[in-house]
């Protein structure tokens, strides 16, 4: 046994050393994450923090509607009732806020406590600026220029060129109580241990890299969405057959990402197997740096056409959208590519020869990746797999694998950083539900990394016209039509290694009951609880 993997399970032994002695009401999660997300307010941890430890304790202005497993999610009100851009002035949104909304420590929401929220983001003469928090939220609101409360329930939010996809930045943004972080000393360590937001759930006690515990705030806003549960736990797991042992031994109920061999015998031990499509891609997001060979459209294309799609589907079990673009297949902004993604090796050699390679003078490429992590999936076969793909068109590719979290800064920092190692492309997984997280933040010129996470430094004025374009575009339909515009080119162009869609596998045991899967990396697990034993 390895040593991470002994290291793995004492850690399991002593975080559910006492799972016999839980309620009923008790839903214990094996989460992919390594550490407990962040709990200050801005988790870290990427989508999966954002899904555990950001919707369950805090609320944005602008929430996910998170009830139907039916249709794509959209945007709802939040902690703003409203919102609106000024008809003469497209820079200006005003938002007015939801009323008699308290914070877990009994504090009460207002304008100030939003504008001290993006302070602790966005103004680093501040008092309270935290760095960490900044570092997962500033990037994801770019937009905003200048914020100010105009009364107690009204906000005013100023973009810095006209930007109709605020609304879906905001989404990003929780805020956590000015109260709280003075009654802990003003300190965001001492806030983390006893955080205090809007959300439906509150933060009972938390032990890093072993468990947190989340139990119901009786006096959350959206009385539907009081949780059922009496208590949510969640545990760091990042092996995939570590969750899915946790699983049958009884020691968790739920668990994110189960290995995909697994799944016809937790099937046949009476597991639930819980799928949906969403909004995901895995790719490999490229270096355009100087000197990086994925320059070269020839090669892009090369490898695009060598990764045998269907192959990667059947070592998941069927648990993969084979992918035909950035997108989905069928999805409304897919538009009509012309570039075909597929199975060719023919073609892939002969572009490889055209670009100066061949068997013998083969391109060399070191790509980063990380053993687990929201969104990945199964990292490590699945690279291995497409390192196999690619050897075949002359590609060859070395690995340095990573901590996820680590990875994620690796992001944010930039293929030029030295963080990057050399590394010519990084194994990142995309949440592409909307406009800006979708398109925009990848590949604007003016969001390389530090002003955002344009990781492959691509600059390409005819697509930064597009994005301008979809800024400027606040009818949804002749918005919609721009966007397939974008995702023609992102696939024309191959501009990432487009490998496949998850369908966001989890296994649970038959005593969860109430869970509606979104269409979306966020969950509400308000509506869950265990059926009596």
């Amino acid at each position: 046994m390895s040593k991470l993997r002994l290291l793995t399970a004492a850690g399991l032994a002593l975080a559910l050393s006492t799972g016999a002695a839980l309620a009923q009401g008790t839903l214990r999660i094996g989460m992919t994450a390594s550490d407990i997300p962040l709990t200050t307010g801005q988790p870290d941890q990427g989508g999966e923090g954002q899904r555990f430890t950001g919707y369950t304790l805090y609320d944005a202005l602008i929430n996910w509607d998170l009830s139907s497993a039916d249709k794509p999610s959209g945007l709802v009100p939040g902690l703003a009732t409203s919102w609106a851009v000024d008809a003469t002035d497209k820079t200006k949104w005003t938002f007015r806020l939801r009323e008699n909304v308290k914070f877990h420590d009994g504090s009460t929401f207002d304008a100030n406590a939003v504008v001290w929220n993006l302070d602790k983001l966005l103004n680093q003469q501040a008092p309270h600026f935290d760095p960490r928090q900044s570092a997962q939220g500033r990037t994801r609101i770019p937009a905003v220029a200048s914020y100010r409360a105009i009364d107690p329930l009204t906000v005013e939010i100023v973009t810095r060129v006209p930007d109709a996809t605020l609304p879906y930045q905001l989404a990003w943004i929780f805020y956590s109580s000015p109260a709280q972080f003075e009654r802990v000393g003003r300190s965001w360590e001492n806030f983390a241990r006893q955080p205090s937001g809007t959300g439906p759930w509150r933060l009972a006690s938390l032990a890093p890299r072993e468990r947190a515990e989340l139990v119901p705030f009786a006096d959350y806003w959206d009385k539907a969405r009081v949780p059922k549960l009496e208590r949510l736990v969640l545990v760091p797991l990042p092996e995939a057959s570590a969750r899915t042992a946790a699983l049958r031994s009884g020691q968790v109920d739920w668990i994110e990402a189960p290995a995909p061999d697994a799944i016809p015998s937790l099937r046949q031990a009476g597991m639930q197997i819980v799928t949906n499509a969403y909004p995901h891609n895995w790719t490999w997001h490229l270096s355009r740096v100087e000197g990086s060979p994925w320059n070269d459209i020839r090669v892009r294309q090369a490898a695009n056409l060598a990764v045998d799609r269907d192959g990667i589907k059947e070592l998941l079990s069927g648990l993969a959208i084979p992918a035909q673009g950035f997108f989905p297949p069928g999805h409304q902004w897919f538009g009509e590519p012309k570039f075909k993604l597929r199975r060719d090796l023919v073609e892939a050699r002969r572009l490889m020869t055209a670009a100066g390679y061949s068997a013998t003078n083969p391109m060399r490429t070191k790509i980063l990746i990380s053993p687990s992590g929201s969104g990945q999936m199964q990292p490590l076969p699945m690279n291995e797999f497409v390192q196999q793909n690619l050897a075949e068109a002359w590609i060859r590719v070395d690995f340095e694998v990573v901590d996820w979290n680590t990875l994620i800064n690796i992001w944010r920092a930039g293929a030029r950083h030295e963080s990057s190692r050399g590394a010519t492309g990084m194994n990142y997984t995309y949440f592409i539900q909307d406009p800006f997280t979708g398109f925009i933040r990848h590949l604007q010129s003016t969001l390389a990394p530090p002003a955002g996470t344009n990781w492959g430094f691509y600059a390409d004025p005819d697509m930064d016209k597009l994005f301008d374009e979809i800024r400027n575009t606040f009818d949804p339909a002749a918005q919609t039509r721009v966007l397939q515009r974008v995702h023609e080119k992102y696939v024309d162009d191959a501009l990432f290694l487009m490998v496949t869609h998850d369908v966001n596998p989890r296994a649970m045991s038959p005593r969860v009951r109430g869970f509606v899967q979104a269409q979306n990396w966020f969950q509400d697990f308000s509506p869950v609880f265990m059926a009596p034993r």
